[in-house]
């Protein structure tokens, strides 16, 4: 059985414009976890900043830096008490200038987090909202509201955190008399801010102005979806909220007010020369409301989280490719690809781990950077890191994990198990940490690691590392990569075969060899072929560059 032959033609070279981040392939660093450089066991930004002639040498565009801001890590960075200082964990303003002029340097553009949604509850905003119980001025940067029942002493609606339990704290006075309940979307160290007040939107735009004048080429947007809630902040009517995210509306979640915002955003970093970017983080209930994020005179990415949980099954993959191009192409912007990130488990483990998952990894890899637009990797996917199950769990920081006091958080929240993808990467060496700093690493490294290292990849024609630097010098080199035309081409059942100009990507998700007529010259596989009688015989699990 083949595929259907009348399959659309997505043709993006009509609407293209100029702007790098069309094409752009952009590497995300989670700081804590990419390189030490002073022996805390912690990675900071100096340790990036030595190790950035790997990121070149790897050939991506740009990297995606977590956030390094001043904060207590009650969620890894992104619970920010000065938006404008750099935890000492990490260094200091002149580390965070120094990395983005070598950054520059080096042909890399450097795209840092914001957190617009939430802060820390040690940001002087909050400390001054707790410090008045009148409902003066300072509460109304934050969703400050009177409890329910007789006492005030239920939660003022039925919201749940995404980490667990509900989405709300009661506050208490110097007296111990309980007062006001706030709003925390994620942890109660992370209360929600008020984007109906004036003050909130003045000062991002002076945050943003802040960090565009350091050097910095855009932002991903954390939690773009969240700033803007329901009026009245109705109840949800059920419980397991964290299972509704990217599936509906949610009164906490893609209110249609947060296009505003993200307008008013365009606009500034319009102002700046550079081609300066804005990346929504957004989960939306269907590809249509994603694209919404990325209309003209809006963001100009957004994270394709349909493509990343995609099951290991062609046809499922293709109708997520299908989907992803029309949405993005009705408003004239690049899709985006990504399979890994800080917060899911790793694809060569989710594929089914083992020699099977690294295998579909790599095939998933070729595919995700064949196709037309924007994609992202995850810092170590280049190495086929696979998830660390096994952490034990006093060396566990994620807090959805802590919350659950069993590490069963997936009852309430997220599943709480963030930190196996998290895991300080392997650099060189023969023990742990594998070149990761002079000293330990946060998280504890596996063994196996040694095998995975870039020094121990680097030559081997073989290896992860050297299929993704292939990958990226032939996207760079063949004018038919990155953004522009796509068509499927007829192929059997479980294969994808796609072509773009003077070239074509087939992808073998079968458990056993596909056979397939040989489309052009064959220019990277992540497996060996064999060839006979003007056919190709693709192993299982399988994917092949050809140039036609």
């Amino acid at each position: 059985m083949t595929q259907d032959l009348a399959s659309p033609v997505h043709d993006p070279s009509a609407r293209r414009a100029a702007g790098w981040w069309r094409s752009a392939v952009i590497y995300q660093v989670y700081v804590r976890s990419f390189a030490d450089s002073d022996g805390d066991g912690i990675g900071d930004l100096r340790g990036i900043r030595d190790r950035l002639p790997h990121l070149a040498e790897l050939g991506v565009d740009a990297v995606w830096l977590t956030p390094f801001y001043a904060s207590p890590q009650a969620d890894g960075g992104y619970d920010v008490a000065d938006y404008r200082a750099v935890d000492p964990l990490f260094g200091d303003l002149s580390d965070a200038d120094g990395l983005v002029r070598e950054a520059h340097r080096l042909g890399l553009r450097v795209i840092v987090d914001i957190v617009p949604n939430h802060t820390s509850d040690q940001h002087a905003w909050f400390r001054a909202a707790l410090a008045d119980r009148h409902g003066g001025p300072a509460r109304e940067r934050y969703h400050f509201r009177p409890g329910r029942g007789g006492r005030g002493q239920f939660p003022p609606n039925d919201w749940e955190s995404v980490f667990g339990g509900p989405a709300w704290t009661r506050t208490a006075g110097a007296d111990g008399a309980p007062g006001e309940w706030y709003l925390h979307l994620f942890a109660p160290e992370q209360p929600d801010l008020n984007w109906e007040n004036p003050e909130v939107a003045r000062e991002f735009a002076s945050v943003l102005r802040f960090w565009l004048d350091v050097g910095v080429d855009g932002f991903r947007i954390d939690v773009a979806h969240g700033m803007v809630k329901a009026a009245g902040l109705p109840d949800i009517g059920r419980g397991e909220q964290a299972e509704m995210i990217g599936t509906q509306v949610l009164p906490f979640f893609d209110q249609d007010g947060v296009h505003e915002i993200h307008r008013s955003w365009r606009q500034l970093l319009d102002g700046y020369d550079g081609e300066r970017i804005g990346v929504a983080e957004a989960w939306a209930p269907t590809a249509e409301r994603l694209a919404l994020y990325v209309r003209p005179d809006e963001l100009h990415q957004a994270f394709n989280f349909q493509f990343l949980r995609c099951p290991w099954d062609a046809a499922e993959m293709r109708e997520v490719v299908d989907e992803s191009l029309a949405a993005t192409g009705s408003v004239g912007a690049p899709a985006t690809w990504v399979l890994s990130n800080h917060d899911v488990v790793r694809h060569t483990t989710r594929y089914g781990g083992g020699e099977r998952g690294l295998r579909r990894a790599r095939a998933a890899s070729l595919l995700m950077l064949a196709l037309p637009g924007s994609a992202y990797l995850y810092q170590g996917e280049e190495l086929g890191l696979p998830e660390v199950e096994d952490l034990p769990d006093e060396a566990r920081r994620d807090p959805a994990f802590l919350r659950s006091g069993n590490g069963d958080a997936g009852r309430s929240g997220q599943d709480g198990t963030r930190d196996g993808c998290r895991v300080p990467i392997p650099w060189s060496g023969g023990t742990a940490p594998y070149g990761f700093g002079p000293g330990g690493s946060w998280l504890p490294q596996p063994e196996r690691w040694r095998e995975l290292s870039v020094e121990a990849q680097s030559g081997d024609p073989r290896s992860t590392l050297e299929l993704y630097r292939s990958a990226l010098a032939l996207r760079r080199s063949l004018p038919g990569l990155g953004d522009g035309p796509m068509e499927w081409l007829p192929a059997p059942e479980g294969v994808l075969a796609l072509s773009r100009p003077g070239f074509v990507c087939t992808l073998n998700t079968l458990p056993a060899e596909a056979e397939l007529p040989v489309p052009g010259r064959p220019v990277l596989a992540t497996a060996p072929l064999e060839f006979g009688g003007g056919v190709v015989r693709i192993p299982a699990d399988a994917c092949v560059w050809w140039a036609v």
